[in-house]
C-alpha cells in the first residue's frame, strides 16, 4: 500500500500525545465500568465501522451563486483517490469511495481498481447522474430524466444508469444509487402520477439489469431543483417505489433532504421495521439542504439516529446499511472536513453503543419518560474521544486527524503538483 503522508510524520505527531491518551482512557474505561460497559467491547465495535467517500467530496463545492476552487484540487478521478487515500491514511474510518459516472470516468478502470488498492481504499455504491447534461448528450435532461414524457429520453436515462452498474462490476461495487431531480416548478406543469408511473417503468428496466448480489438504493430530496414538486420528494414515495421494484431495492436517507423538524430518527425505524433501509448519506444543515460537516449543526440528531442502528442491532433485527459522507465544503479544506465528520461519524456510534438498552427498555415499558431520555443523554454526553483515539492508533492513523494532516504539509505539496483552476462558476459541484 503506498504511504502519501511519510508514516515518521504521524509517528512524531503521536509521540507526544501517547501519554495523555494512554491515560485518558484508562480512565475512561474505569468509568464506563462503573456503568457496566466494557470499553474494548465498544472500541471492538467502532474499530470495526467504515463510512464512505464520495469522490466529489474531496474537491471545493459552491453555491448557486459561486463557487471558489481551493488549491491543490484534484484535477481527475485518480486525483481524488489519492486524497480519499490521505483520508483514510490519518482517520482510518473511510475504507470505500464513492464514485459519480460521468464526473469520474477514466479510460482504464482496472487501472483505477488498482490505483484505489495502492491506497488501502475499495469502492462502495454507483451514483448515476441524470440531473445535468452532458457534452454530446443527445437528450436534455431540463426536464426530467427517468420521468421525462418523451421516451428517448427515458431510454437514454435507463441506459446511463445500466452502464453505472456495468462500470460498478469492474470495481467491484455491490450498489448503484439512484437519485433524480425530476419534478416541477409550476403547478400544472407536470401530472403528478403519470410522472411517477414513468419513474416506476424506467427503474424497472434498471433493476432488471442489477446482478443478483447487488442493491439499488433510492434516494429522495424534498425539492431541489424542482422547487414545486419532486417525483420521489419524500420516504414514503421511495418506500412505495421500492416496494413495487422488489427486494433488491431500498430506500437512502440523506440526512438534508427532509422538511425542517422532521424526525428523520423515526424514518430510520420505520425503514428497519419494513426491510427497506439502503443506507446513509451522512451531512448536516441548519436551513434545507446545506450539506454542512455531519454534526456540525445538531450532533444530536446525528445520535439519536445511530440508536436506532444500534437498538435493531441489539434486538437482532436483520439489516445491513450502507454508510456514506454527502457533503459541500465552500469554506474549509475538504480532507480536513471528510475527517472531521468520518471522526463525528464514529463518536455517535460509540455514544449510542453507551445506553443501557435494558434500562431503556424497562423505562419504556412503564412509562418513565424522565429515565428514558437520561439514558439517551448519558450515552450522548459520554466524552468517547480516547475511544476514537485509540482505534485510529491501533489501526497506524493519527492521534490527531487535522493536526497531523497540517503538520505534513499535503495540501501545499498538492498546490505545488496540481495546477489551479480558475474560479468564479456557479453551481453547486
Amino acid at each position: 500500500m503506498s504511504t502519501l503522508i511519510d508514516p515518521g510524520v504521524i509517528a512524531a505527531h503521536n509521540a507526544p500525545l501517547l501519554r495523555h491518551l494512554h491515560n485518558d482512557y484508562a480512565h475512561l474505561g474505569e468509568q464506563l465500568a462503573r456503568r457496566g460497559v466494557d470499553i474494548e467491547t465498544v472500541r471492538a465495535q467502532v474499530a470495526a465501522f467504515g463510512v464512505a467517500i464520495p469522490s466529489w467530496g474531496v474537491g471545493t463545492g459552491g453555491t448557486r451563486f459561486a463557487r471558489f476552487p481551493g488549491q491543490g484540487e484534484p484535477r481527475h478521478v485518480f486525483d481524488k483517490l489519492q486524497d480519499c487515500g490521505v483520508i483514510q491514511q490519518l482517520a482510518r474510518a473511510t475504507p470505500t469511495v464513492s464514485l459519480h459516472i460521468p464526473w469520474d470516468k477514466c479510460s482504464d478502470w482496472s487501472e483505477l481498481r488498482q490505483a484505489a488498492a495502492s491506497h488501502g481504499l475499495a469502492f462502495d455504491a454507483m451514483n448515476s447522474n441524470t440531473f445535468s447534461d452532458q457534452k454530446g448528450q443527445a437528450h436534455s435532461y431540463k426536464f426530467g430524466s427517468l420521468t421525462h414524457t418523451d421516451a428517448a429520453t427515458r431510454a437514454q436515462a435507463v441506459a446511463h444508469n445500466i452502464e453505472c452498474i456495468a462500470i460498478g462490476q469492474q470495481l467491484g461495487s455491490k450498489a448503484l444509487t439512484v437519485w433524480v431531480g425530476d419534478g416541477s416548478n409550476f403547478p400544472g406543469q407536470q401530472h403528478f402520477r403519470r410522472a411517477f408511473d414513468r419513474y416506476l417503468e424506467s427503474t424497472r428496466q434498471i433493476y432488471a439489469a442489477l446482478p443478483d448480489d447487488w442493491r439499488m438504493m433510492l434516494e429522495h430530496k424534498i425539492c431541489e431543483p424542482a422547487f414545486y414538486s419532486t417525483v420521489i420528494q419524500d420516504w414514503g414515495s421511495s418506500y412505495l417505489a421500492a416496494s413495487s421494484l422488489g427486494p433488491k431495492a431500498q430506500c437512502l436517507v440523506d440526512l438534508g433532504h427532509h422538511a425542517p423538524n422532521v424526525n428523520i430518527e423515526l424514518i430510520v425505524a420505520r425503514l428497519i421495521a419494513a426491510g427497506k433501509l439502503a443506507g446513509f448519506h451522512f451531512n448536516d444543515s441548519k436551513y434545507g439542504d446545506d450539506d454542512l460537516d455531519a454534526g456540525s449543526v445538531s450532533p444530536y440528531r446525528l445520535f439519536l439516529v445511530f440508536n436506532e442502528l444500534v437498538a435493531a442491532a441489539h434486538e437482532g433485527v436483520a439489516f445491513d446499511p450502507a454508510y456514506m459522507l454527502d457533503q459541500s465544503h465552500n469554506v474549509t479544506d475538504p480532507i480536513e472536513s471528510l475527517m472531521t465528520s468520518a471522526v463525528q461519524v464514529q463518536r455517535s456510534l460509540a455514544q449510542a453503543l453507551l445506553v443501557d438498552r435494558a434500562a431503556l427498555d424497562a423505562a419504556q415499558e412503564c412509562s418513565d419518560a424522565l429515565t428514558a431520555t437520561h439514558l439517551l443523554k448519558a450515552g450522548f454526553q459520554t466524552d468517547v474521544t480516547p475511544i476514537l483515539q485509540r482505534v485510529r492508533l491501533d489501526a497506524g492513523g493519527a492521534i490527531d486527524p487535522v493536526g497531523a494532516y497540517r503538520a505534513s504539509g499535503y495540501r501545499q505539496r498538492m498546490a505545488e503538483a496540481r495546477p489551479a483552476v480558475v474560479g468564479g462558476s456557479g453551481g453547486i459541484v
